[in-house]
């Protein structure tokens, strides 16, 4: 095949072509052929030699040979021409990757592999456009990847001109077998961290018995990166209850593990029933020491049946919402601090209400941030989603899902807390009863508050082990206050569908602790014999000074529901 037929459209070959045409059709004179030289004296025998040092002429393009470089190329090369795309040329490379190809023939029938490639719509587009393109990482069936070039080219003479298209394929296997084997080690160390993230999370709730609660964790697409977000339910006793939320500033396995070390800090200082500031204060120096490198978000509530309100504070934390019976979305006020980690800062605690029939929502930032967009518009579109979406907890923690466009493809993790305070009416009402009594001191304060205990229990209709056993905690727990506290007290009775509070409150703040007491000791047994008889005790601070001692017991089967205390009720 004469190639020196085929022209191929690259910047300059044109007015190269031209110059040199110019040049040729110029007249010896205007070249200086046939000029007499100056007089110089010299003949032109003697004229002195040209210099050495004067470089040749450059070569032209026409004066290598197409074909040999094409053949030396790597790279496989084939030339196809007409709109059926018939062969002209495969090189050596080609033919050797693929078997020679006998010119002539349309390449649909003669090179599968083109078709295998997916090349022949491009080389139409090729030829339509005059414009090259590639595609990078094609893949034969049963063979290597390539990146495949393809670049217009003309055939001039005879009748007309033919268009063509040059195609040169790069083998790049061991660059395409390096990324997927790159891709494969971040699926396996995604799948890892997400493993360890949600080993990490609770496995399942904690159900206190004056709310309803529920979580979801979303983690990011398979293109994010598994964050360090957490959530936490956890009962303090005496019907109080702790809900946690956080968010690890981080990406990966460490981000997690970073999680998991404060989700357990958190559950080892709640144990302590420390207001929400101090432990926020406690976790902000914890943060420091684990990573100084990495801060993370917090924000720590409490929850008291009592006073019906959410008691919370706030490391550097997106606000809490709460949604009010009548639809009536409400932000917790912002008593935020800086994330944990970032020390020097003295947390606060603030208060929202909570009644019953309103919900509250904890969530990361990866529900409402979104790229591109201020976050105060996620905010605003988190509270008209929650503010139509009721039901129970888990079906609102997939509405605020959907509504907020949270998808398996989302560039973020996203966890979600939906706490609710049920409004009880009816049966279920009355297995939920308080019973408060002050106390004024003096020797008739214990029998008085025994006396009380009584009849409380014997109209809340539990059996007589159990009412004996309330008396008894009762007397203790009063006993200890009057030796050892200061007025005000308070005794306040609760019973809620699986278990009898008895709490005790005074003005002294020191804490009561269990001790063994001697034999020949006359006091010092009154918490070893609450801590017995009862399924759990404990005690703690009140804001603004003194303390409270409570107990619980928990409730048999048979008197979880009053009716079967009724006589003739079925």
């Amino acid at each position: 095949m004469n190639f020196t037929r085929w022209s191929a459209r690259l910047p300059g070959t044109q007015r190269r072509a031209a110059a040199r045409g110019t040049d040729s059709g110029t007249s010896p004179e205007r070249r200086g052929e046939g000029a007499v030289p100056a007089a110089r004296g010299d003949s032109d025998g003697d004229r002195p030699p040209d210099r050495p040092d004067e470089e040749p002429a450059a070569p032209a393009l026409e004066d290598f040979s197409v074909r040999e470089i094409l053949g030396s190329l790597p790279g496989l090369v084939a030339l196809v021409y007409g709109s059926d795309h018939r062969i002209a040329y495969v090189n050596d490379a080609y033919a050797a990757a693929f078997g020679t190809r006998p010119p002539g023939g349309p390449a649909a029938g003669s090179c599968p592999e083109l078709a295998e490639l997916g090349l022949f719509p491009l080389m139409d587009q090729v030829l339509r456009s005059g414009k090259p393109r590639t595609v990078k990482s094609r893949r034969v069936p049963g063979g290597g990847s390539y990146t495949v070039s393809c670049l217009p080219v003309e055939l001039r003479g005879g009748a007309g001109s033919t268009g063509g298209v040059l195609v040169h394929a790069a083998d790049v296997t061991d660059h395409a077998e390096a990324a997927e084997r790159l891709r494969a080690s971040e699926r396996r160390h995604r799948e890892a961290a997400v493993t360890l993230q949600r080993s990490l999370l609770p496995q399942e709730l904690e159900q206190p018995d004056d709310l309803r609660v529920a979580a979801t964790y979303q983690p990011g697409g398979a293109d994010a990166a598994v964050g360090g977000d957490w959530y936490d339910v956890i009962t303090l006793g005496a019907g109080r209850t702790a809900l946690v939320i956080g968010d690890v500033m981080g990406r990966g396995v460490r981000a997690a593990a970073v999680m998991g070390q404060l989700r357990t800090a958190v559950r080892a200082y709640a144990r302590l029933d420390l207001p929400p500031h101090e432990v926020l204060q406690l976790l902000d120096g914890l943060a420091a020491e684990i990573d100084a490198s990495q801060i993370a978000t917090c924000v720590y509530a409490v929850h008291d049946p009592n006073e019906g309100r959410l008691v919370y504070a706030s490391a550097g934390h997106l606000p809490i919402l709460v949604r009010d019976a009548d639809g009536t979305v409400r932000r917790a006020a912002d008593h935020t601090g800086p994330p944990l980690g970032t020390g020097g800062w003295l947390h606060t605690s603030g208060t929202i209400a909570l009644p019953p029939g309103s919900s509250a929502v904890l969530y990361t930032d990866g529900l409402v941030e979104r790229r591109g967009e201020d976050i105060d518009e996620g905010l605003a579109a988190l509270e008209r989603a929650l503010s139509g979406a009721t039901g129970a907890p888990a079906v609102v923690c997939d509405r605020l899902l959907r509504s907020l466009g949270v998808t398996a493809s989302h560039d973020d993790d996203v966890a979600v807390l939906v706490l609710q305070h049920p409004d009880r009416t009816g049966p279920d009402a009355e297995l939920f009863h308080n019973a408060a009594l002050d106390l004024l001191g003096g020797i008739e304060a214990a029998p008085r508050a025994r006396a009380f205990a009584s009849g409380v229990l014997s109209s809340w209709r539990f059996p007589p082990d159990l009412r004996d056993l309330g008396v008894l905690a009762t007397s203790e727990l009063v006993t200890n206050s009057l030796q050892h506290g200061t007025p005000p007290m308070r005794l306040r009775l609760r019973r809620t569908d699986r278990r009898l509070i008895i709490e005790v409150t005074d003005g002294d703040d020191h804490l009561p602790r269990r001790r063994r007491a001697e034999s020949d000791d006359e006091s010092g047994r009154g918490i070893s014999i609450v801590a017995t008889i009862a399924s759990s005790w404990g005690c703690r601070r009140t804001p603004g000074g003194g303390k409270a001692v409570w107990c619980e017991f928990a409730l048999p089967a048979r008197v979880k529901d009053p009716k079967d205390q009724l006589p003739g009720v079925r």
